[in-house]
């Protein structure tokens, strides 16, 4: 996490934005990741660690990072830089192109981008998964599950204090809430890097994404995310 919060920081200050701030969420980890983020806080103020009560997911640690992020626009983004962090620069110019609250990157758009593809299998799932998301939520995106996306704050605070769902299957979620709230999205392709260390169980962890498509029209009907 140490190169990923120095290539973070390297661009945000070549970057002529009027502030910013990074926020390091924190899942029950094991390791040293705290310690690693409470270093880098000693020396950048504007690194913030946020730790869930135990471990939670990532749904759970994406909501909590966008509800307590403060800027004009929110990115949340792996941990691993699977899309480098320079690839912001085209979802906001993206976003600012379409008048749009949401820009989402995508590695279906444009495959050339991909540098380190996943295994067979799991490419190969994710598109079966994508059409099954297209059809069950009517969203029109190639790529939900890219770990890169950027909402305006506003659209965030409205999102995320809705989202519901807290592991793997939570991208469609807030995307779908981002439509019936009246946000408009735009998906951008990105250059993207698969990297090793993944903790995405093939099987039990693909399934419940499946079964969270069904949650998502389910709690629609059920008037929770009114």
């Amino acid at each position: 996490m140490g190169a990923s919060l120095e290539a973070v920081l390297a661009y945000l200050k070549s970057r002529p934005f009027e502030s910013h701030e990074v926020l390091v969420v924190d899942d029950g980890s094991t390791d040293n990741t705290v310690a690693m983020a409470e270093r880098f806080r000693a020396a950048h103020p504007e690194v913030r660690l946020l730790r869930n009560p135990g471990n939670r997911g990532k749904g759970y640690s994406v909501r909590h990072g966008m509800l307590a992020a403060t800027g004009d626009w929110v990115l949340f983004s792996d941990a691993d830089l699977s899309a480098p962090i320079e690839e912001l620069d085209k979802l906001l110019e993206a976003a600012t192109r379409a008048e749009a609250a949401v820009a989402i990157g995508s590695r279906a758009l444009d495959r050339s981008l991909i540098a380190v593809h996943q295994s067979w299998l799991r490419e190969n799932a994710g598109r079966v998964f994508n059409l099954l998301m297209r059809l069950i939520t009517g969203l029109p995106f190639h790529d939900t599950q890219c770990g890169f996306k950027l909402f305006a704050h506003r659209a965030a605070q409205e999102v995320f204090r809705r989202q519901r769902l807290e592991r793997f299957g939570f991208d469609p979620e807030v995307l779908y809430l981002a439509r019936k709230l009246g946000f408009k999205a735009v998906e951008v392709p990105v250059r993207w890097s698969h990297a090793e260390g993944t903790k995405v169980s093939m099987l039990r962890d693909s399934l419940n994404m499946f079964l969270d498509l069904a949650r998502i029209r389910w709690n629609d009907l059920r008037g929770l995310y009114r």
